[in-house]
C-alpha cells in the first residue's frame, strides 16, 4: 500500500464519529447538546461516566488503530507513521459527515500517539489525570498535558519526525481549546460533575 492510501486510511479512521454515534444511543445529538461538539468531553457531560468512558475509548482507538497498522506493515518511510497521526487527528478535527466540524482531537491524539510516542504520551496522560483529579477542568488537563508534549519527546529522546508531530498535535490542542483557555483564565469554564 502506497503512502496516500495509508494517511488516507488515517483520515478516514478519525473521522468516525463513535462519540456522537454512541451519543444517539442515548437519544443525544451532541452537536445540540452540552458544548456542541461531537466529541467524548461532550458526550461524558450529556451521556454520563460510562458512556463517557466508551467515547474515550472508541476515539482513541480509532487514532490508534490507522498508525498502529502503518508502523506493524513496516513501512519505508520513517516519516509515514508521523503522518498519520496527523491525518486521523485531522480526521476528527475535520469530519466531513458534519461539514468538516469535529471535535478536538484529544482523544485521537491520544490513541495514535500512544502508539508513536509510547512513553512522553503515558507522561503526559499521567499529567492529564493528576489536573483532572485536582481541578476537575478536563480541559485544563487536555492543555497542560498537550503542551507538555514536545519536551517530553525531547526528554525521551524521540525521533525528528515524532518530535515534529508532537509538536504539531501540542500546537493544534492550544488552537481548538482556545475558548476553554479563555473560560480558565476567567474562571467560568465548566468542572466535570456540575451542570
Amino acid at each position: 500500500m502506497n503512502a496516500a492510501l495509508y494517511i488516507l486510511l488515517g483520515f478516514l479512521s478519525g473521522s468516525v464519529p463513535f462519540s456522537w454515534l454512541l451519543g444517539k444511543l442515548k437519544g443525544v445529538d451532541l452537536r445540540e447538546h452540552g458544548s456542541g461538539n461531537p466529541g467524548a468531553t461532550n458526550l461524558l457531560r450529556t451521556s454520563g461516566t460510562a458512556m463517557g468512558v466508551a467515547g474515550l475509548v472508541l476515539d482513541a482507538a480509532k487514532g490508534a488503530a490507522p498508525v498502529y497498522f502503518a508502523v506493524s506493515a513496516g513501512v519505508q518511510n520513517a516519516w509515514l507513521p508521523s503522518a498519520v497521526v496527523i491525518a486521523a487527528v485531522c480526521g476528527h478535527v475535520f469530519m466531513p459527515w458534519f461539514g468538516f466540524k469535529g471535535g478536538k482531537g484529544v482523544a485521537t491524539a491520544l490513541g495514535a500517539l500512544l502508539v508513536l510516542s509510547t512513553y512522553p504520551v503515558l507522561v503526559a496522560l499521567g499529567l492529564f489525570i493528576l489536573l483532572l483529579a485536582s481541578f476537575k477542568m478536563v480541559s485544563l488537563g487536555s492543555v497542560v498535558a498537550g503542551i507538555s508534549l514536545p519536551f517530553l519527546g525531547i526528554l525521551f529522546n524521540e525521533s525528528m519526525y515524532a518530535e515534529i508531530v508532537l509538536s504539531i498535535i501540542a500546537l493544534a490542542i492550544l488552537v481548538t481549546h482556545r475558548s476553554n483557555i479563555s473560560r480558565i483564565v476567567n474562571g467560568t469554564e465548566r468542572k466535570i460533575g456540575k451542570k
